[in-house]
């Protein structure tokens, strides 16, 4: 993580994202913008939690760890969207694991601050009604519904959530087959099922390993069977 001194990049953000209104003075100036390298995590589950974050530019992926010590996909999110709003409503740590996919810059401002200058602020409180009661939603949607999908379905969503930011047209990225173990228990499935369902997308043309990467070939033949991207 980096903090980038550039008031006028902040001001930028704030002003197209419409959040002026809800980061106001005192506020708007104890904010500070952090940038984060593709692959970089930004939070983990169990941490101390102390900062909130908002996302401004890039992508993310939020996943989870069982008691048994396996992942599990969330969602993969672009801007709006906001790091650290339960756990500061809450008081605890943090809830969940957030790694950056693609390049990412976060607005950032303390708890502390946000205490003293935002407790008694209609416009805040309001944002952060609203960003709350839909991560809830989502998140009983998914939990509801991911599952239900067939691992062919998970597994397309998951290479095209990786791949590509629709926010950074120049962003493509790559599935280190290294990384397989940690892909089959994000979208649910065995290591040996992942890799027969990926010999299958290889001879079908839609993704290609070579030297250690899986690469995505045909982009609309993932989303074609995807049909919507159910981590987005």
């Amino acid at each position: 993580m980096k903090e980038i001194h550039d008031r006028q990049q902040i001001d930028s953000y704030l002003k197209d994202h419409q959040l002026e209104a809800i980061f106001a003075g005192p506020l708007s100036e104890h904010l500070s913008l952090y940038s984060f390298d593709q692959g970089e995590c930004i939070c983990s589950k169990g941490d101390p939690s102390g900062t909130l974050y908002i996302l401004v530019k890039g992508k993310m992926k939020i996943y989870t760890t069982t008691a048994e010590g396996r992942t599990l996909i969330i969602c993969f999110k672009t801007p709006l969207e906001v790091i650290g709003d339960v756990e500061y409503i809450q008081e605890t740590e943090m809830l969940n694991t957030v790694e950056a996919v693609s390049p990412v810059q976060t607005l950032g401002i303390s708890y502390v601050m946000l205490k003293k200058y935002g407790k008694d602020n209609p416009a805040l409180l309001q944002f952060l009604l609203e960003i709350i009661t839909q991560k809830f939603y989502r998140k009983s949607d998914f939990l509801s519904l991911n599952l239900m999908h067939p691992v062919e379905v998970r597994l397309a969503s998951y290479l095209l959530s990786i791949s590509f930011d629709e926010s950074d047209p120049s962003f493509t990225g790559q599935l280190k087959t290294i990384n397989l173990v940690d892909t089959a228990d994000f979208v649910g499935t065995s290591y040996r099922h992942l890799n027969r369902v990926l010999q299958k997308f290889c001879r079908d043309g839609l993704t290609e390993r070579s030297k250690g990467v899986i690469l995505v070939k045909d982009r609309k033949g993932l989303s074609d069977m995807a049909r919507r991207n159910i981590y987005e």
